[in-house]
């Protein structure tokens, strides 16, 4: 039987959530391969949670860069390296142990082929013993700005390592439409390996209309997402409610989706108290304000639908399901920058704007909602040209190279 191995970096939830798409379509065009998953932290978590606790996925503790109060802390980071940092050891043990283990895997497992994405070391593995390999991304070497220099080293070690892959495979639509460009900039020796296949997007549906999607039905707001891991969340939301307490808020509606189990479902009415979804919807209630832990896909299709912004850190994902999907402005504040490349590359073909404070956050709604039919027709033409069907057009390529081998 075909044994596929798929390695997903668990630094935020677009790598598993990119993996997930892909792996509903290598079902369907390889039939009954045996499927192998292998992460950790939270990813490794969602895994259970999809196929249970099985003997085909794997708990193996990837390197993480260490947390800092903006993103990765490149200090705490380099410190890492050779001493233990927050309950960390030292990185280069675990760097390691996580090859070794790894490595273990590979020889139990004997994989026909490999998907890696982010991962790094897996890639590595695949290349030193002949193993055909994938690599899933949206960066290869990006532009980086002064705060990042120190890491102009580390990258261009990464880009190497990439490079190693079979194929690297680019989520995002061909050049001249492609939103992560900045942050690729592929050398001239390894084009030959790369497929852009277009972005990782799940269709919009006809569902039943959820409560929520009757209570924003026809309203006009913004959407307003938090995302990415614990720091990353956290600066967002640390913007967005001092945007929230400026007087220009007082009668701009918005939608939070928190990203976090804790945040209770709560809808703040312009009256000052706060109801259940179905409270404010039976009652009819003008609302401000919608808190929400986590969207359903059906009310995410719903939010998106019907916002007339979206305000987002700039994650690739989410920028080609809003920007490409849903054909709506965003206004971006980067927290890294990878955020700051795409971000940029979206002002320049005015699909949404660049914001680095709360200053330029309102400055950016104002100019959206004056110039929003220009904006709706840079969107139109973008979304002319948008593939949203990479997940699929990546698994023809796998099963190809199954054929191949």
């Amino acid at each position: 039987m075909t044994k596929i191995g798929q390695f997903i970096y668990p630094w935020g939830s677009g790598h598993y959530s990119r993996m997930m798409h892909l792996d509903y379509h290598l079902r369907d065009i390889l039939g009954d391969a045996e499927f192998h998953y292998c992460s950790s932290d939270h990813v490794y978590e969602k895994l259970v949670d999809r196929f249970g606790h099985t003997d085909t996925i794997h708990n193996i503790c990837m390197p993480l860069p260490v947390d800092g109060s903006f993103g990765p802390s490149i200090m705490l980071s380099m410190a890492n390296l050779l001493i233990p940092m927050r309950d960390k050891p030292p990185l280069v043990k675990q760097i390691s142990d996580y090859l070794k283990k790894e490595g273990a895997l590979y020889n139990a497992q004997k994989f026909d082929l490999v998907i890696n994405d982010g991962d790094i070391g897996s890639n590595i593995l695949a290349d030193r013993r002949c193993i055909p390999s994938m690599f899933v991304t949206n960066q290869f070497r990006p532009k980086l700005y002064m705060s990042r220099l120190p890491l102009v080293p580390s990258l261009g070690f990464l880009a190497k390592q990439i490079s190693r892959a079979s194929k690297i495979i680019v989520a995002d639509s061909p050049p001249p439409y492609t939103i992560c460009e900045y942050n690729l900039n592929f050398t001239d020796d390894i084009m030959s390996k790369v497929e852009y296949v277009g972005h990782f997007i799940t269709p919009s549906r006809s569902l039943q209309p959820t409560d929520l999607g009757r209570l924003i039905r026809g309203e006009d707001f913004g959407y307003w997402m938090r995302t990415g891991n614990t720091s990353t969340n956290e600066i967002t939301g640390k913007r967005y409610e001092e945007a929230f307490a400026t007087e220009s808020f007082r009668n701009e509606k918005r939608i939070i989706s928190h990203a976090s189990s804790d945040t209770p479902r709560r809808v703040l009415g312009r009256d000052g108290r706060t109801y259940t979804i179905p409270e404010a919807l039976d009652k009819s209630i003008d609302w401000i304000q919608i808190d929400i832990g986590f969207l359903t896909e059906d009310e995410k299709d719903e939010v998106l639908n019907w916002c007339r912004y979206a305000v987002v850190n700039g994650s690739h994902t989410v920028l080609g399901e809003i920007l490409g999907g849903k054909s709506k402005p965003i206004i971006g504040m980067p927290v890294y920058d990878e955020h700051t490349n795409q971000i940029r590359w979206a002002q320049e073909r005015k699909l949404g704007i660049l914001a680095n404070n709360t200053k330029q956050l309102l400055a950016a709604i104002r100019r959206i909602r004056d110039e929003y039919s220009e904006f709706e027709g840079s969107l139109a033409d973008f979304a002319g040209h948008f593939v949203g069907d990479g997940a699929r057009n990546a698994a023809v390529i796998a099963a190809q190279m199954l054929d191949n081998k």
